[in-house]
């Protein structure tokens, strides 16, 4: 039994992420900024597998409160941090030129800034004990060329496959997920209008949960969950990106 902590831990992947590995009897700390539902969702997995659960409320776009849950991951007690996921993000939803800056300066924060702050806290503890894991969520969109998300995720790519690097011998491995479009609030909480996108082009949340941590298990460096997903990647890659961008200017939600 190891411990995990979760960033965005109460809702989307983050919450599943939570529920598969308290499943498989792993202690967890828990981070997201309301309060109530970490505190609600902590006794139900608790309660439901017996393990131990802290809870850290903490706004990742505050750099005082990435912080306090870095302090946490150089820490090892009561329980050392042996896997981070750095889950949190959020669409914008709106086009750059549209955007109030505070608000693109937030998604910067919390996809980027928190993935790097919290990655190095974490590598400094458990390459000093010779063991651990990072897991970034990155998405396919990484690929394209949609926008600061797009961006962002993009960094969080390049940056996990230049830690996996860095990393290697040390017993510490660093994997980056990269999903296409998953049935959570996500979009809806983004106000994006997805209701046209045919249904096999969604995933489950519980797959993409269990890919990810298969991922993590063998090693590797970059997964992206699902064949009609690795094929999508697969082809984006081989285009010009001249054709990329040309999807994004006559995307139906832009």
């Amino acid at each position: 039994m190891g411990t995990a902590l979760i960033t965005g831990a109460t809702s989307g992947l983050g919450l599943e992420f939570a529920w598969q590995l308290a499943t498989a009897r792993h202690n967890l700390v828990l981070v997201a900024r309301d309060a109530p539902r970490l505190e609600a969702l902590a006794g139900q997995l608790r309660a439901a597998a017996g393990v131990e659960v802290e809870v850290l409320p903490a706004d990742l776009a505050d750099r005082e409160q990435v912080e306090a849950v870095a302090e946490r991951l150089r820490r090892i007690e009561p329980h050392p941090v042996g896997l981070l996921v750095n889950n949190a993000g959020f669409g914008l939803g709106t086009a750059f030129r549209d955007s109030e800056i505070a608000d693109q300066e937030r998604g910067l924060d919390v996809m980027v800034r928190a993935v790097l702050v919290l990655s190095h806290a974490a590598v400094g503890q458990m390459t000093a004990r010779g063991h651990g894991a990072i897991l970034n969520v990155s998405s396919i969109a990484a690929l394209t060329a949609g926008g600061t998300y797009s961006a962002h995720k993009a960094w969080v790519r390049t940056f996990t496959e230049g830690l996996a690097a860095e990393l290697k011998d040390t017993g510490v491995s660093a994997t980056v997920i990269t999903p296409g479009l998953v049935r959570t609030e996500f979009h809806d909480r983004a106000g994006i209008d997805f209701d046209s996108t045919p249904e096999a082009l969604w995933l489950r949340p519980e797959r993409v949960v269990s890919e990810a941590l298969a991922a993590v298990r063998r090693g590797a460096v970059i997964h992206t969950p699902s064949k009609r997903y690795r094929v999508v990647a697969g082809t984006v890659r081989t285009l010009p990106r001249s054709a990329v961008r040309a999807f994004e200017r006559v995307r139906p939600d832009r």
